[in-house]
């Protein structure tokens, strides 16, 4: 049996107005002055924890986030109505999917200590196009969320608001892939 084809969807299109801007641009520095963009490195995440193929989908701040994105190995889609909440954008990169992928991964750009080994435990769990997983941390859901190819069409169709995919992970079984010895998977909603 070989591998499941996982994309990676990365979510960041929103204006971040309880962190004061958008978190697609958020740059964390360190003591010797040199940053790291958190959308720079969620896409780096994604890669390293082994999605082949990655999509960010940004609404925001278009052009500024692209910058920062320059050489990563990253589509982008524009979320039009990403004011909307989080589920325009889970709606625009799930509907831009398309090729052999059997399962998106879906992250979320505010999410800076989850890292690739994160990643590929949750892909661990990927067994086609009726994957429905998700990380935990301390038993508790988090992201990201591993949705199998069958699961995409519902979630778009009942995705509203900032639910996302709550509504369609709450009506199905889902596998729970335990993460808090690697991450807190807390989002970053201050600065």
């Amino acid at each position: 049996m070989s591998t499941p084809a996982v994309h990676g969807l990365l979510l960041a299109a929103g204006a971040g107005t309880r962190m004061g801007r958008p978190k697609a641009l958020v740059v964390d520095t360190s003591d010797d002055g040199a940053g790291e963009a958190w959308l720079a490195r969620s896409v780096d995440v994604l890669h390293a924890g082994g999605c082949a193929e990655v999509t960010v989908v940004l609404g925001a701040v278009v052009d500024e986030a692209v910058a920062l994105l320059d050489g990563r190995g990253a589509d982008v889609v524009v979320a039009h109505d990403w004011a909307e909440g989080m589920s325009s954008s889970l709606r625009a990169g799930l509907t831009s999917l398309s090729g052999s992928a059997d399962a998106a991964l879906v992250h979320l750009v505010d999410l800076p200590d989850v890292t690739a080994d994160v990643v590929a435990r949750v892909l661990a769990s990927a067994t086609g196009p009726t994957t429905l997983a998700r990380a935990s941390y301390d038993g508790v859901p988090g992201h990201p969320v591993l949705l199998g190819r069958d699961h995409w069409a519902p979630v778009v169709a009942t995705a509203t608001g900032d639910h996302g995919a709550r509504d369609h992970l709450r009506a199905h079984d889902v596998t729970l892939v335990e993460c808090g010895d690697l991450a807190t998977g807390r989002d970053v909603d201050y600065a």
